[in-house]
């Protein structure tokens, strides 16, 4: 038979100090870390400022001018009458860039011929728009095709018109 002083329910030592031991604290510590970081509220998210709206306007040679990307200035071009906002790509369109003769300018002629000399430019601001006369059947290819490109690429801002006819059409 068993001693009667001691009871026979009563834990070890053993026992009792498994269960609270230091690996076991720091592994319940751990564990609650890592709830904690998994759990926890992720801060806002901010979306970037957009654009500032662009209103739909006529302009003329002379009013388009300006838009070249100087002075801060957005970077508009013309194709076949319809105005591009190019300063998204202001590195090709811009001061410095490779195409800079275009900007805040009719570029359907240069466009069409493959030529970005200034010579290409329509000279008289003031005069009728360039009808593009005297271009093939592959230069008016090549221009349907850099159209297409900047429609796919950049919004319309506006259309281009000769000086005297801002109010009609």
């Amino acid at each position: 038979m068993a001693d009667p002083t001691t009871p026979m329910d009563t834990p070890t030592a053993a026992e009792v100090a498994s269960i609270a031991s230091p690996i076991n604290l720091v592994l319940l510590a751990l564990l609650i870390l890592l709830a904690y970081m998994r759990l926890r509220p992720a801060p806002p998210v901010t979306l970037p400022k957009g654009p500032p709206p662009t209103v739909f306007r006529t302009f003329t040679p002379p009013e388009l001018k300006p838009f070249n990307g100087e002075n801060n200035m957005p970077v508009y071009l013309a194709v076949r009458g319809r105005v591009f906002d190019v300063t998204p790509g202001r590195n090709f369109y811009g001061p410095g860039g490779p195409y800079e003769n275009f900007a805040g300018r009719d570029a359907s002629r240069g466009l069409a011929s493959g030529s970005f000399d200034e010579d290409m430019l329509t000279k008289n601001l003031e005069g009728p728009l360039d009808n593009l006369d005297g271009l093939g059947p592959e230069e008016m290819d090549a221009l349907m095709g850099w159209e297409e490109r900047f429609s796919e690429k950049y919004l319309v801002v506006g259309k281009l018109v000769a000086v005297g006819s801002e109010g009609t059409g």
